[in-house]
């Protein structure tokens, strides 16, 4: 039952809290979930990756195209003239068709890996998108914890400004020595210097926040979203599991694992032999000294092996298997650091719970000690280190609470990432509108090369 009543006054804490500092009606009103499908439809590094699509579409389709038809055309001119003889001249035309019948193995080892190495690339893209997802719930938490802190530390400059004032009417009256009046501008000074920090680590978060999203560097924002509590109820080790079935990127690693076995069969393939069906035709003129042409069709299968190569084919397989070693290797370590990362980020999350709970009625006993402290104080029955330890705590009492509050919220993204929770169906369609690079970029880019390029050459006085 306590167990409950601290869940639900945990709960009713988290969703009252919200941002309080002043709403701009020129800045951009932006709530979490905005936030990520901004970032999912604009963000260069997630461009980045998606072009690895591409490069391994291209990958494939030359694999495939190996072991296609090949069409080859020529062309020669010829003339010449030996001694006591008349001079000749001649003009050959052929076009050939060539197809491997077979290749030891090796061009439907490389078809597989490449399309294994196609569906890599997009489970990269995918991943991708979801640590971007990640990144901008930790940027955006971030910023509205700064906000907060800078709402304490506001309030607590104007409690020790207010204190100041009243310490000096107090050192005017007589009632109070200077050296009380000494401490608490001294004191002023420093949560000023407290404040200023603040403030500024609120600006850094947004400058980041504003990066995931692509947008505008000076875009001024609001951000709405309000802290709720959601119980986190899977154990530890379901949440393993479910990243050792989920895991994108150990998928894409488990796939660079069976690429590296068909990279040995491949190489194997040196073994064995070849065999290829050509088709040609040709055509002959002569020009000198007499006028003639012909033509001619032929077919053939030709068959190449390689019997002896001094060792270069078992050095291939050699490298193959281990490379293939290296990638099992990496899937054993890529499956302990998803252990590793998920045990860490799960029990950081526990703790900072329990942390937000337990400072559940700091913040309210903190408050009423200053506010004792300090009618004390004016009565002349207290000193200024009492008012000056309750307004410590009190700022304390209220920092600890808010880290708490959005340290659980960051650990959950952080557990949830790591299991490797997919997107919703939102946030799917809003990653479908991520634009290619487009041909106004790469016009943009290669001027903005060429602009460099002059700049640097008159800055070192030679001719651009």
């Amino acid at each position: 039952m306590m167990k409950n009543r601290r869940q639900r006054a945990f709960a009713a804490l988290l969703v009252g809290a919200v941002l309080t500092f002043p709403l701009s009606a020129d800045a951009m009103q932006l709530s979490l979930e905005d936030a990520i499908d901004m970032a999912l439809s604009a963000n260069t590094g997630l461009r980045i990756t998606r072009e690895g699509e591409r490069s391994a579409d291209a990958a494939l389709r030359q694999a495939r195209g190996k072991n296609s038809i090949s069409v080859g055309a020529s062309d020669s001119l010829r003339t010449s003239k030996a001694s006591d003889a008349s001079e000749q001249a001649s003009n050959e035309v052929s076009l050939s068709a060539s197809l491997p019948l077979y290749s030891g193995g090796a061009n439907e080892a490389q078809i597989r890996a490449g399309e294994i190495g196609a569906h890599a690339a997009r489970l990269t893209t995918e991943r991708a998108r979801e640590d971007l997802k990640y990144e901008v719930i930790i940027a955006y938490w971030d910023a509205v914890e700064a906000a907060k802190k800078v709402e304490v530390q506001r309030d607590t400059v104007n409690k020790y400004d207010a204190h100041l004032k009243n310490v000096t009417a107090l050192y005017d009256a007589g009632a109070q020595a200077k050296i009380d009046v000494l401490r608490s501008s001294v004191e002023l000074s420093n949560v000023r210097q407290e404040l200023i920090s603040a403030e500024n680590s609120y600006e850094v978060n947004l400058a980041t926040l504003r990066n995931l999203l692509n947008i505008s560097r000076t875009e001024p924002l609001t951000l709405t979203t309000k802290v709720a509590y959601q119980p986190f109820e899977k154990p530890m080790e379901d949440c393993i599991s479910y990243a050792y079935r989920n895991r994108l990127d150990l998928t894409v690693e488990r796939a660079k694992l069976r690429q590296c076995e068909l990279a040995i069969e491949s190489a194997r393939a040196g073994y064995r032999p070849s065999v290829s069906l050509t088709l040609g035709t040709g055509l002959s003129s002569q020009f000198r000294p007499r006028h003639d042409t012909s033509s001619d069709v032929s077919a053939s299968v030709g068959v190449s092996w390689n019997i002896f190569d001094s060792g270069v084919t078992r050095g291939a397989i050699e490298e193959a298997e281990a490379e293939r070693d290296i990638a099992l290797l990496n899937v054993q370590k890529a499956e302990e650091t998803i252990d590793l990362n998920l045990r860490k980020a799960y029990l950081n999350m526990r703790e900072a719970e329990k942390r937000f709970i337990s400072k559940g009625d700091a913040v309210a006993q903190a408050r009423e000690d200053y506010h004792i402290a300090n009618e004390r104080y004016r009565a002349g029955e207290g000193i200024l280190l009492d008012i000056i330890d309750a307004q410590n705590a009190l700022a304390s009492a209220e920092m600890n609470e808010i880290s708490a509050r959005y340290d659980y919220a960051r650990y959950r993204a952080q557990v949830e990432n790591l299991m490797g929770e997919e997107l919703t169906e939102s946030e799917h369609a809003a990653a479908a509108g991520l634009p290619a690079v487009t041909r106004e970029e790469r016009a943009a880019a290669q001027a903005a090369y060429t602009e460099a390029g002059s700049t640097a050459a008159i800055q070192k006085g030679e001719n651009p």
